[in-house]
């Protein structure tokens, strides 16, 4: 099958599907899965078309880079993109005790440890690290993993070293990857970077992206890369008790979240759809992050990318108030 259409990510010719594999899964994340299960899953989205996969040192220890390299290890290296992430450092622990649920939230034994370093040392070998892990001479996307309390080390130090990296071919592309909308948006305007990636803050249910780092990242000419569409889980299933921002949602989101799937559905198509359609109304978005750890997520999250949402959902969503009037959406011109 053709899959998800590619899109460049930044300037420096990196490119990445439109739909993107979110490898937090398959590093055990919240409870675990077996190798054959997760190779399973990557197999399955290969088939599907997708082509970029995102994973990090954080995902359960290097587990999900393990695992990444493992089930990619045989492919043309070339057809497809991988991100990392670096800012935790994974040391050793002398005697292993339980596992990592309490302090990370993966379901894996309690190895290593997780030591913040942005500094530029870090960085580097942190890259080493994940290189191996991942079995490949190079990372297409490394980005500054939840820098949020560490900001001076990071600008100082951490972006100069990704910088460096770039310029010596090590790395393709470089950005931030965070859950807020602000730091990355001082990214976007007071460095070169070519992508960052947001979670959960440019969804139907919160916009905060669009008040500034869209418009930088468009003024720019660098790309976003979207994650938590569904905002833990509210917009792929509104029922009472869904999370968002990964606690249980507040009535009023979780009210709007079911009139946005009552109409979806009068539209005939569907929330979660409606979900992954949305970040692409505006056109600093390049590609749509979904975690998978099982391959019916797979099927599932290709069939509602692909799935027609029409104009008329978007018209209604801003004429019931489910969404502003100057929030943009998929398939309307815009000055």
């Amino acid at each position: 099958m053709s899959g998800p259409a590619r899109r460049p990510l930044g300037p420096g010719g990196v490119e990445v599907t439109e739909l993107s594999f979110g490898a937090a899964g398959i590093g055990n994340l919240y409870s675990p899965i077996s190798d054959e299960q997760a190779a399973t899953a990557v197999e399955h989205a290969w088939d599907a078309g997708i082509r970029y996969f995102d994973t990090a040192p954080h995902y359960g220890l290097g587990l999900s880079e393990r695992r990444i390299g493992e089930a990619l290890s045989g492919r043309d290296r070339a057809s497809y993109t991988i991100s990392t992430k670096v800012g935790r450092l994974l040391e050793p622990v002398g005697d292993v005790h339980g596992d990592d649920l309490a302090d990370g939230g993966f379901a894996v034994p309690r190895t290593h440890r997780r030591v913040w370093d942005f500094s530029a040392d870090g960085i580097r070998r942190s890259i080493e690290s994940s290189l191996t892990r991942l079995r490949t001479d190079r990372v297409d996307v490394v980005f500054l993993h939840d820098p949020d309390h560490h900001a001076e080390e990071a600008f100082r130090e951490g972006y100069p070293a990704l910088e460096k990296l770039r310029s010596e071919g090590v790395v393709g592309a470089i950005g931030a990857g965070m859950n807020q909308a602000e730091m990355l948006t001082r990214f976007v305007r007071d460095t070169d970077v070519d992508a960052v990636l947001c979670a959960g803050r440019y969804t139907l249910l919160d916009q905060q992206a669009l008040t500034e780092l869209l418009p930088a990242a468009s003024e720019r000419g660098a790309s976003v890369v979207i994650g938590g569409v569904f905002n833990s889980g509210l917009l792929a299933d509104p029922k009472p008790g869904a999370r968002f921002d990964y606690v249980e949602a507040p009535a009023e989101l979780l009210r709007r979240a079911r009139a946005l799937r009552a109409l979806a559905e009068r539209h005939g198509t569907t929330l979660r759809a409606a979900a992954l359609a949305f970040p692409f109304g505006h056109p600093a978005v390049a590609s749509v992050l979904v975690g998978i750890h099982a391959p019916e997520q797979v099927t599932d999250a290709a069939e509602q990318f692909t799935a027609d949402v029409p104009a008329e959902f978007w018209r209604d969503a801003r004429a019931e108030g489910l969404l502003a009037a100057d929030v943009p959406v998929p398939g309307e011109d815009r000055p």
